[in-house]
């Protein structure tokens, strides 16, 4: 069972971040809040890099995101190297993403997954264990392929990102 848990959500995700972080507390498991902290529009990428970035470092066992659908975030946390993130819309799948997978960054979509299932896939996805044996061996060949494809040096985006400097309008 994971004892410390990042977590981070944009404002689609806020609700139920927050119903979250007091579940988890009550539970014994020490909570790092990145934000958002509240239900304004803010920009995902910024709170999944501090979450993922908090699981590289060591300074959390694991990260939690939330976001409308939480695909977006799972996209931009599989960018990071030795980040291995789960989208999860049921308890079996959080279960079979720790003991399959070693998943280290649980997404979930609060405006698209009632928030009694999101506590259930939070509860089965944090009481998992990684069963290691022959999943090692998959997992070796990400962290290989990581290695080859990815040269992370600890991106974290501003929060008032300008679309027009990256060639991109509205």
């Amino acid at each position: 069972m994971f004892k410390k848990i990042c977590i981070g959500s944009d404002h689609g995700g806020y609700e139920a971040k927050m119903i979250i972080v007091e579940h988890l507390q009550k539970a014994g498991i020490e909570i790092v809040d990145v934000g958002s902290g509240s239900g304004e529009i803010v920009r995902y990428p910024y709170y999944a890099a501090k979450v993922c970035g908090a699981v590289q470092r060591g300074e959390a066992q694991a990260g939690i995101l939330i976001c409308s659908t939480g695909i977006g975030m799972s996209i931009i946390a599989n960018k990071f190297r030795g980040i291995r993130a789960a989208l999860c819309t049921s308890g079996y799948m959080a279960k079979m993403t720790r003991r399959h997978n070693d998943s280290n960054v649980l997404c979930l979509g609060g405006k698209v997954t009632g928030i009694f299932e999101i506590l259930d896939i939070v509860d089965a996805w944090v009481r998992e264990e990684f069963e290691g044996g022959r999943h090692s061996i998959s997992l070796a060949m990400i962290a290989a392929g990581e290695e080859e494809m990815i040269k992370a040096t600890g991106w974290l985006p501003p929060q008032d990102l300008d679309p027009s400097k990256l060639g991109q309008s509205g």
